[in-house]
């Protein structure tokens, strides 16, 4: 019995099309070690791009090739250990040799390891488990190998070439094995690539890979996103399925279209139903829509509730762009359906409105991003990853390398008559929780404020210690953002009203003249540092203008992701 089949090129998307790639750099995968990297380093294996061509260029160590490439006359072999993006069952490999023509690996063989608390056996150590024996390679070719039967889950892969040469691209295809949260009722991604999220079909997958939008975070740019070719028919859409990494009910969905500017489809909707096949059926009665079409806008996350869900437990999803375009992300938060576990109650988490009055509407909060807020302010943040900054923001290293200094976030202005006395400086709020405003609730607007000469920012502060005996205020806290703009009667335009929930890790700079509603904290108090201008102390009118009514009461919702 063959250990494994070949498979040509032209069947990739047959056999390894609804396969998850666990070694890509996308999803975490890393090189950690190798025996030699004398030409080309190891870390070019797991690129996402296909290896380019580099002939006649030249280094101090001779030609220059992007792959991985060790020095001649090995008398054994060569390897590279690296970790997998995500635990997962290997069901095949793709190992190029591309521009690899007389220094290519002439054999290849990988072993897989399963670490259980983060430990990788030696290269030689007798732990590590055969997956693909040694298989002979070609010049300058992709060479696709599929297992009889999918393996056991592995965390790690060891590659190794004999005797020693050239390799492009490593590519190992299978599935994810998904780790979810002990209790079913904890809220997560379902669509997540490490929640076991698939994309099973596309109608189009032109410029890139649909499969990236189940990817983790926000990437760098619109090269791991899903775009489509450009269509001229009337009516035409675009799509792709989503198989859920477990059966769910589901409540929340996000649609990320960063960084696509000026090819971000018109609009979105969702569709979704319960299969026990892999790839259902892309048209039929059992498709149930979970939102309506939705005009969407550039380089922002876009935020849902979903209906037609509670009580239904779904599998699959299908994304409909209209007329085409692009996306990064696609997130669909929901709970497991675990025998034995009731449903979420949705009714429960977010209050039906009361019958008999009609002016009040439910407004979910998103979370805070700048992209969002924009029309109204700036957010003021730092980011792990500088890349994850908005574009145009600049960042330097500072304190000694200790520290990255985000610039300019947002300036302090001001346009009070001259001679009005203002006076720009920084004071404190301690905000406590009005009534009903805690995580899983909802919170009823009864006013709006504006400071129509300056612009307003609130900063939390942070853990506060107090020597008078009070309790120190937890880092750890959340608090809503309200925002509306101005209509043409110049009051609140209630219509585009919206809800933010902010962490105490980041601030917000309203716009002067924005209408907003004042802080709301979030189960317990946090102080803010406030900086503004100001020309007296409680006035209204130039520093700030109030409105209080019943009649614009809304309600605001956020229960946490």
């Amino acid at each position: 019995m063959m250990a494994y089949e070949r498979v040509p090129l032209d069947r990739f998307q047959e056999v390894f099309g609804t396969t998850t790639e666990l070694s890509s750099v996308s999803l975490g995968g890393k090189v950690l070690s190798c025996s030699d990297e004398f030409f080309a380093d190891a870390s070019n294996l797991l690129k996402v791009e296909p290896s380019a061509s580099l002939k006649g260029q030249f280094g101090p160590k001779g030609s220059l090739f992007d792959g991985w490439e060790t020095r001649r006359h090995n008398p054994a072999y060569d390897w590279v250990v690296l970790a997998l993006g995500a635990p997962g069952t290997i069901v095949g490999f793709d190992i190029d040799t591309a521009h690899f023509n007389g220094n290519e690996a002439p054999a290849a063989s990988v072993v897989g390891y399963c670490s259980k608390d983060g430990t990788v056996p030696g290269p030689e150590d007798e732990a590590w488990t055969p997956i693909l024996p040694r298989a002979p390679l070609g010049p300058s070719s992709r060479h696709l190998f599929l297992l009889p039967a999918p393996s056991a889950p592995y965390t790690h892969l060891k590659l190794s070439q004999y005797p020693d040469g050239g390799i492009a691209r490593f590519r190992a295809y299978g599935s994810v094995v998904p780790l979810f949260p002990a209790d079913p009722r904890t809220p997560l991604d379902l669509a997540h690539v490490q929640s076991g999220g698939l994309v099973v079909k596309v109608s189009d997958a032109h410029f890139s890979r649909a499969s990236n939008l189940l990817l983790p975070g926000r990437g760098y740019d619109m090269r791991d996103g899903w775009e489509t070719r450009r269509s001229r028919e009337k009516g035409h859409t675009e799509w792709a399925i989503i198989k859920l990494g477990a059966p769910g009910y589901l409540t929340q969905a996000e649609i990320d279209t960063a960084f696509f500017i000026g090819n971000f489809p018109e609009s979105v909707e969702l569709h979704a139903t319960s299969s026990d096949q892999v790839v259902p059926p892309e048209e039929g009665e059992g498709w149930t829509t979970i939102l309506q079409r939705t005009k969407t806008g550039p380089n922002k996350q876009h935020f849902f509730k979903l209906e037609n869900v509670e009580g239904k437990v779904y599998s699959h999803v299908k994304v409909i762009m209209h007329p085409d375009g692009g996306m990064k992300r696609v997130r669909i938060t929901g709970t497991r359906a675990v025998p034995g576990h009731a449903p979420p109650s949705l009714s429960k988490e977010l209050p039906a409105i009361p019958a008999g009055t009609p002016h009040l509407r439910l407004i979910p909060a998103e979370p805070l991003t700048s992209a969002a807020f924009a029309p109204f302010g700036q957010v003021l943040q730092a980011w792990a990853d500088p890349a994850d900054a908005p574009k145009g923001v600049e960042h330097t290293l500072a304190n000694n390398g200790t520290a990255v200094k985000y610039h300019r976030l947002a300036p302090i202005t001001q346009s009070y008559p001259a001679g009005s006395g203002e006076f720009t400086g920084i004071g404190v709020y301690r905000s406590t929780p009005a009534e009903g405003a805690r995580v899983g609730g909802t919170w009823p607007i009864k006013m709006l404020e504006r400071h129509p000469c300056t612009n307003q920012a609130f900063i939390p502060m942070g853990t506060a210690t107090h020597p008078q005996g009070e309790k120190p205020l937890a880092a750890n806290r959340f608090y809503l953002v309200c925002v509306c703009e101005t209509g043409e009667d110049d009051k609140p335009d209630l219509s585009t009203l919206k809800a933010f929930v902010a962490s105490a890790a980041q601030g917000i700079m309203y716009n002067e003249n924005t209408w907003h509603h004042p802080m709301c904290v979030l189960d317990s108090p946090i102080d803010f540092a406030c900086v503004e201008t100001q020309i007296g102390m409680r006035s209204e009118g130039l520093d700030c203008e109030l409105i209080r009514s019943r009649n614009f009461e809304q309600l605001t919702s956020w229960s946490p992701l």
